[in-house]
């Protein structure tokens, strides 16, 4: 405490963090420390001592972007070691993820983790020193004269090298026992829990019809083929009521020197009251932060059960589906008058023309990416075909761009509250750039321009285009990683800016 005060935590949440401070992470697959229902104690006791000893050579191996978060990180030298694979843990033990003795194991697995990094730590500070700011620390009052980090044990999300390592995520239970992953030429291929895999053989049930039949129901409840007993043990995230999920956070917070990354699974149909007693016992339970989602909040959620390929949002949006109706576009006038908005996007340089009718009202929208062709470039055309479709049927421009802002993506561009989220979010601030600043539509008849003149114009100026100064086309389409022109090779779109390749 005498340091500073906790200013942030890093994006997931699980490790606060004192100003300038980094973030120093490791986690050990504990699923492969299980030998014939029996836990492996003395090779997890090697492995997590030699896990912080690595970490610690991290610190000093590191390249620092600016000297205050060096000089910050070596002053504290804290190390967040934590685990993935519990489910598979579980699993291969026996043990139901929501039950009272899968708690203790918790417990009891994350207690000794955390005391051996200790003495993994206490050995290091011998030969090395302890970390600068010990003196004040909660070390001495522990009893501890040597200590080379000042935290020891973090527990992270591991969503995305858990994958790699082929086990379950973090402290997480199953999101889904089997589902479908998607492939070439829309190809779907069954992607199996491989412990429910390797138990299923060992077990006699093993089919690749039962792997069909999980994949489209996301769960083995329903099965009439897989054993009670392992319907119980194959529990998925969203069969595991909410209090069960911080239960199991709390289990590890308890000897955890951070914080636990742990998320609770709430079905669509729960209520701001069903958050607020989750918020509540969190904080009862001394977890030091809480992650929820509610399935189908978002309309690109990273993991879907199932064969449906979208939530609902919401019962009222069912209500608002269930309403059928035509469109009937006006019909469009040869002549419009409008103007054209430089919107800068995560892909480039949109821009957006809104054209108006006669009584100044938005009446069709056109965009167009800097690099022509490609994925972007496709979306953008698309979305305005739609959103010319909305206007021209009676669409309130305001509806349109509340529909729009606020879409988010992972390209986005600028900070603060000028960002641009995605190039949806550019359609929708541009066009309310254009409703809050309308155009004098009067202009037009002032100068008395005639379609036959604009045509005329038009038409010679096409033929005063010299080939060599006219904007490149790409055949192919843009580079969907740098926008860069694509080539077609050997039955391969290739882009040779940045190494990009799709073969068909």
């Amino acid at each position: 405490p005498q340091v500073g005060e906790i200013e942030s935590t890093n994006p997931c949440g699980e490790q606060p963090l004192l100003p300038y401070e980094s973030c120093n992470l490791g986690s050990i697959n504990v699923s492969r420390f299980v030998d014939d229902g029996n836990i492996m104690w003395d090779d997890l006791k090697n492995t997590v001592k030699t896990a912080a000893h690595f970490l610690d050579n991290v610190i000093d191996m590191n390249k620092y972007p600016i000297k205050q978060i060096e000089d910050m990180t070596k002053r504290n030298r804290k190390i967040g070691l934590g685990i993935m694979g519990w489910a598979d843990m579980l699993a291969k033990l026996g043990i139901p993820y929501n039950s009272d003795e899968a708690l203790k194991l918790a417990e009891d697995l994350m207690r000794f983790i955390r005391d051996k990094g200790r003495e993994a730590s206490s050995e290091i500070a011998r030969i090395r020193g302890n970390f600068p700011n010990f003196e004040g620390s909660i070390y001495p009052e522990l009893g501890f004269e040597y200590m080379r980090n000042a935290t020891i044990t973090t527990i992270a999300p591991t969503g995305t090298i858990s994958i790699i390592a082929g086990s379950s995520s973090g402290v997480e239970p199953y999101f889904a026992i089997a589902f479908y992953r998607n492939v070439m030429d829309n190809d779907k291929l069954v992607e199996v829990c491989p412990t429910f895999r390797e138990i299923s053989k060992k077990e006699g049930f093993f089919s690749s019809e039962l792997f069909e039949y999980i994949a489209e129901k996301g769960t083995v409840k329903e099965s009439t083929v897989v054993p009670e007993k392992y319907k119980k043990i194959f529990v998925t995230a969203h069969e595991i009521s909410p209090n069960w999920h911080v239960r199991m956070q709390s289990a590890f917070q308890k000897y955890t020197d951070n914080a636990v990354s742990k998320t609770v699974n709430f079905a669509n149909e729960a209520t701001s009251d069903d958050v607020r007693e989750v918020y509540e016992l969190a904080y009862k339970e001394g977890c030091k932060g809480i992650t929820i989602y509610r399935d189908g909040s978002r309309t690109g959620q990273v993991l879907n059960v199932g064969t449906s390929k979208d939530k609902e949002g919401s019962k009222e949006e069912e209500k608002f589906l269930e309403v059928k109706g035509t469109f009937s576009p006006k019909p469009r006038p040869k002549m419009l008058m409008g103007r054209t908005i430089e919107m800068m996007t995560g892909c480039g340089k949109l821009y957006v023309t809104i054209n108006y009718d006669e009584g100044g009202e938005p009446f069709e929208v056109f965009t167009s990416m800097g690099k022509a062709g490609g994925c972007a470039q496709s979306q953008c055309e698309a979305m305005g075909r739609l959103i010319s479709l909305a206007l021209r049927s009676g669409g309130e421009p305001e509806t349109i761009i509340k529909q729009l802002k606020g879409i988010s993506c992972h390209m986005r561009y600028g900070f603060g509250p000028n960002q641009v989220l995605s190039c949806a979010d550019a359609v929708g601030k541009a066009i309310e750039k254009a409703v809050s600043n309308p155009i004098e539509i009067s202009v037009i008849n002032q100068e008395k321009v005639t379609v036959d003149k604009l045509l005329e114009e038009a038409e010679e100026g096409e033929k005063k285009v010299d080939k060599k100064t006219a904007a490149p086309t790409v055949k192919n389409g843009a580079c969907p990683e740098c926008g860069g022109p694509i080539q077609h090779v050997e039955g391969c779109d290739v882009c040779y800016s940045c190494g990009y390749s799709h073969c068909s």
